[in-house]
């Protein structure tokens, strides 16, 4: 007989991984224990050698399905003690927390089972969950993941709910959020004077049944509210857009079940795979030609966000519904997503009709992922419910503990301790007092979670960056705290070799919308050769004047105007017969043309972002946009495949000059011969810069490869070459990434 003790760290907790040790120790007849602590999970075998050996193989093999080992220690203990049964045991605190918290996870299969079974005691109950399945992250306050630390607390278990927790062979052992009718959350039906109109199974029919007439309803989800209505009805969705102010960006629609999907929709295999996953995301995917819900969903796109139902309250709901449902985040504009009821009648009693809520707090908002699919990859365009809170496991380790604050736009905070870096979720553009509170909240619940005080602080280099005013006032009140700040770009770059563990130069191809730059300009086309302690700017988009400043990122027809001036006299622009001169009058015009000459707020920009901007103006999509990269998407939709030929540009002196582009783009009026030609153009620039540095890797970063179409090409063109080269999928590619990036340098 030899002891052995096991010490696993990753997520290990909340998902199940004691009852499943317990039953594994069973069918091998070990005897010992197991138990939780604030790294992790510990276990202890005293068997024979082969049966401890066996155990651990199929451990490592085969663990729970929603765990995530990130490191096992093996130790063979001298001291044997005998043990005569196996045992799950109280936590334990170490005073020293690492244990990964688990995301949140759609209902699995048998939960949907047990609220369908009449005979079941959770029969219509809307929060029925358990090991498998059911919110984490959300309800979690610290570590380690025991009922007393979330919001359950308060819900005390029930004879037959309290026989189910503490059975290690049943499969809601330990579910910390396990309840029923009788002892857990109710569901409440609300008009918008917050009186109650029915609760629990009659107050979700009763919602079907309004959303089913054509009302709004703001409906709790796992990590927060969503606002819902009825998708095949274009007169509530025109409300619903008028209400919200949100005239064209895309909604993303629930389904019951991927057969209801593919009513409307062309998905494809790995889709399909991706939507009917554990963590059900929000998929990006082609609408059929006679897709028969309403066109106000996706105005001029081709594409929709779809998602399958992921909590029993939205199965239940869809009993009665007669449609797929519209559901997007309840939040005012550059506002985080809405997670109480009395936040919803405060802020949207405007918009919504009705209110379905639950009396179980969300501790953590959690906003639903966003996928799209390139080339069988899938991407991340939104880190959040289902993947988030996201761990790497880091090969260098760090003694120091590290917290990155990020960028403005698609914020989020990564940490890093040990040999671990962990990503937040989604938190959002820092553009508002509310969003810059909940940004600072997330800060606080992860240092909580890890006892964590920073020793180093990263941020953004750019000094109106929320992020960064937040770093100086941390530093301010802890002098002893060690800041730094990283290029933007470069942080784009490191988040992609983090993703992939790369520690050599790479050459590192960073596009997106604004980035501070080293100059003090705004970069956006940026070429470097990087590794992770070092960056050198060896090529990028040459110069050009954002007329206005901010207001040309709201308006594409000044981006387009800009480029003109670069490259004709005022009097030939002014004889020109093209779109984006005729949406200005001539008199505006020539304003902005002398704004352009004095360079008056006029910063100089090299973003690839605003280049597609301009290229929708130039071909007549849009001249003033309602929403970010919503020129991008359009161009996307203008793409023709058969479409081959590019523009002229000129690669000189660390410069990548298009004005031979402009001269030729005036001359076409085609839209999809414009927009094809300029997504091959930036294409056969990125191909050319990757033979000029052929003995470098090659990393794409930056929110410009969320482009599936330019993605595409450059992942068929590289692996047809066998070039090695990177991309970023478990990280998201926009500045959701940065904070990984930022840590990355660190370490």
């Amino acid at each position: 007989m030899i002891t052995i003790k096991i010490q696993i760290e990753g997520i290990v907790q909340g998902v199940g991984f004691r009852p499943f040790v317990y039953t594994l120790a069973l069918k091998h007849k070990i005897n010992g224990w197991v138990n939780n602590d604030d790294r992790g999970v510990n276990i202890l075998l005293y068997a024979g050698e082969k049966k401890c050996q066996d155990f651990i193989k199929e451990l490592q093999i085969n663990p729970p399905p929603l765990s995530k080992i990130n490191s096992i220690n093996i130790e063979k203990i001298t001291k044997i003690k005998e043990y005569k049964s196996f045992e799950i045991i109280q936590s334990t605190n170490s005073n020293n927390k690492s244990t990964i918290i688990s995301p949140d996870m759609s209902i699995c299969d048998d939960c949907i089972e047990d609220i369908n079974n009449i005979n079941n005691n959770r029969y219509n109950y809307s929060l029925t969950n358990c090991t498998n399945c059911g919110p984490r992250y959300s309800i979690i306050k610290t570590v380690p993941y025991d009922r007393i630390n979330t919001s359950m607390n308060s819900f005390i278990l029930c004879v037959n709910c309290s026989k189910d927790y503490n059975n290690p062979t049943n499969r809601r052992y330990h579910a910390q959020p396990v309840s029923c009718e009788v002892c857990g959350p109710n569901v409440f039906l609300y008009n918008k004077y917050n009186e109650v109109l029915e609760f629990n199974i009659n107050a979700i029919e009763k919602a079907a049944d309004l959303i089913n007439k054509g009302f709004i309803l703001a409906i709790k989800g796992m990590g927060g509210f969503h606002l819902v209505c009825d998708a095949s009805n274009d007169k509530v969705v025109s409300e619903l857009r008028t209400n919200k102010n949100r005239p064209n960006k895309p909604y993303a629609v629930m389904f019951i079940d991927i057969n209801s999907i593919k009513k409307y929709t062309n998905i494809n295999n790995k889709e399909e795979e991706t939507l009917c996953s554990k963590e059900k995301p929000i998929v990006l995917v082609s609408k059929k030609e006679d897709f028969s819900l309403s066109k106000l969903i996706a105005p001029d796109i081709n594409q929709i966000g779809c998602f399958i139902a992921y909590t029993p309250l939205h199965h239940l709901l869809f009993r009665y519904l007669k449609n797929p449902i519209i559901a997007t985040s309840a939040n005012l504009k550059d506002e985080p997503i809405i997670t109480s009821k009395d936040e919803v009648l405060n802020k949207l009693s405007l918009v919504v009709d009705y209110i379905l809520d639950f009396n179980r707090d969300i501790v953590n908002a959690c906003d639903d992922s966003v996928i799209q699919i390139v080339e069988n990859y899938n991407i991340k365009l939104r880190n959040a419910r289902g993947y988030a809170p996201t761990s790497l496991k880091l090969e260098k380790s760090t003694n120091k503990k590290i917290l990155a604050l990020g960028a403005n736009q698609k914020s989020t905070i990564s940490l890093a301790f040990e040999n671990n870096l962990i990503l937040s979720p989604h938190i959002g553009d820092l553009d508002s007092i509310e969003s810059i509170e909940y940004f600072e909240r997330t800060i606080n619940t992860f240092k909580r979670f890890y006892d964590f005080e920073p020793d180093i602080i990263v941020c953004d280099k750019h000094p109106n960056y929320e992020s960064t005013k937040f770093a100086f006032k941390l530093k301010e009140k802890n002098p002893n705290i060690e800041l730094i700040q990283i290029q933007h770009h470069y942080a784009h770059i490191l988040s992609t070799m983090a993703e992939y563990n790369l520690d050599k130069d790479v050459l590192g191809i960073a596009f997106d919308g604004t980035g501070y730059g080293d100059d003090g300009n705004i970069w956006g086309g940026e070429v470097f050769i990087a590794n992770t302690k070092e960056y050198k700017r060896v090529n990028h988009i040459n110069y050009f004047r954002l007329l206005g400043g901010e207001t040309a990122v709201k308006e594409p027809k000044r981006v387009a105007l800009s480029l003109l001036f670069d490259n004709f006299t005022l009097e030939d622009i002014l004889a020109m017969n093209i779109k984006c001169v005729k949406a200005f009058k001539p008199n505006e015009i020539k304003m902005l043309h002398t704004m352009w000459q004095k360079a008056l707020n006029s910063p100089l920009a090299s973003s690839v972002g605003r280049l597609f901007d301009a290229i929708a103006s130039f071909a007549d999509i849009l001249h003033t946009q309602s929403y970010e990269g919503e020129t991008g998407l359009q161009i996307e939709q203008n793409y023709d495949a058969l479409i081959t030929e590019f523009y002229s540009y000129k690669i000189t002196n660390e410069k990548i000059d298009l004005s031979p582009m402009i001269k030729e783009i005036i001359f076409d009026s085609n839209k999809k011969l414009i927009c094809s030609k300029f997504i091959n153009t930036l294409a056969q620039i990125i191909l050319e810069l990757a033979n000029i540095y052929e003995n470098l890797p090659v990393v794409l970063s930056g929110g410009v490869f969320q482009n599936k179409i330019l993605l595409q090409i450059l992942i068929v063109k590289f692996q047809k070459q066998g070039r090695e080269f990177y991309f970023s999928k478990d990280i998201p590619l926009n500045d959701g990434g940065i904070s990984v990036g930022q840590i990355y340098y660190k370490i």
